[in-house]
C-alpha cells in the first residue's frame, strides 16, 4: 500500500488493483477461448446443415419434371441453388451466433441491473415496448421487398445467362435490342425493390436510437432524483446507464 502525497490517510491498495487486473486478463482470454470455440462450432453446423440441403436439393432437381424447366431460367435455378444457399449459410453462421450471444448478454446485464436498482431496471423495462413496436412496424415492409429483390435477381440471372449461352442465336436473328430492353426493364425492377428494402431497413436504426435515447433521458431524470436523495451513488448511476445501452444493443 503507498501513500498518496498531499492526500492524509489516503493511499493506493497496489495488490488490489493487480488482483483486479489479473482478474480481467483471464476473464479477456476466457471471452476469447469461448468465442473461437462457438465460431467453430457454428461453423461446422451451418456448413454441415448447407451440405446437407445441397445435396437433397440436387436430388430434388434429378426427380423434377421437364415442365419445371421449361417454366423457369437456368440462371433463375441457379440463381436459388446458389444465392438463397448462400443465404441461410451466412444466416446460420452469423445470425444464429449473433442471437445466442445477444440472449446471453441481455440476461447476464439484466441480473446487474437488477443488482444495481430494481426501479431504474423497471423504467428501462417501460421502455423497450416502443422498440418492439417499431421493429413490427418496419420489419414486415422491409421483408417484403427484400423478398422482391431476391426474386428480381433470379429473374436478371436468368436472362443473362440465357443471353450470353445463346449469343450466337441471338446475334443471328437480330434480337440484341429486345434483349437489352428486357434486362433494362429486369434491372430497373431490382433496383427499385434494392432501394426499398436498403432504405425501409436503415430506418430500423434511427427509430430504435430514438427509443433508446427515452429511455436514457428516463433513467437520467430518475438516477438524478434517486442520488438527490440519497436513495443511489452517483456511480451506481453511471454504471447502470452504461448496463442500459449494453441491453438496448442486442
Amino acid at each position: 500500500m503507498a501513500k498518496m502525497k498531499g492526500v492524509p490517510g489516503a493511499a493506493i491498495d497496489f495488490a488490489y488493483v493487480w488482483q483486479m487486473v489479473i482478474t480481467l486478463i483471464v476473464l479477456y482470454i476466457t471471452s476469447t477461448f469461448f468465442s473461437y470455440v462457438m465460431q467453430y462450432i457454428m461453423a461446422g453446423v451451418s456448413q454441415n446443415a448447407v451440405y446437407q440441403m445441397r445435396r437433397e436439393v440436387n436430388e430434388k432437381l434429378a426427380r423434377l419434371p421437364l415442365s419445371f424447366y421449361d417454366g423457369r431460367t437456368h440462371g433463375e435455378i441457379l440463381s436459388l441453388f446458389t444465392n438463397d444457399m448462400d443465404n441461410i449459410a451466412n444466416m446460420l453462421q452469423l445470425s444464429l451466433t449473433q442471437i445466442i450471444t445477444s440472449v446471453v448478454t441481455i440476461l447476464g446485464i439484466l441480473v446487474m441491473m437488477l443488482v444495481i436498482s430494481p426501479l431504474l431496471t423497471a423504467i428501462t423495462m417501460v421502455v423497450l415496448p416502443l422498440s418492439f413496436f417499431v421493429v413490427r412496424i418496419i420489419a414486415p415492409k422491409s421483408q417484403k421487398h427484400f423478398s422482391e429483390q431476391w426474386k428480381h435477381l433470379g429473374t436478371l440471372n436468368g436472362h443473362v445467362e440465357e443471353m450470353y449461352t445463346g449469343h450466337a442465336i441471338l446475334k443471328a436473328f437480330g434480337h440484341e435490342r429486345k434483349s437489352i430492353e428486357k434486362f433494362n426493364t429486369v434491372n430497373e425492377k431490382l433496383f427499385d425493390a434494392s432501394w426499398r428494402a436498403q432504405f425501409i431497413a436503415g430506418l430500423l436504426f434511427p427509430f430504435m436510437a430514438l427509443s433508446n435515447n427515452l429511455g436514457y433521458v428516463a433513467i437520467a431524470v430518475a438516477g438524478g432524483v434517486m442520488v438527490t436523495n440519497r436513495a443511489i451513488a452517483i456511480g451506481d448511476i453511471q454504471a447502470f446507464i452504461q448496463y442500459s445501452r449494453q441491453f438496448t444493443m442486442p
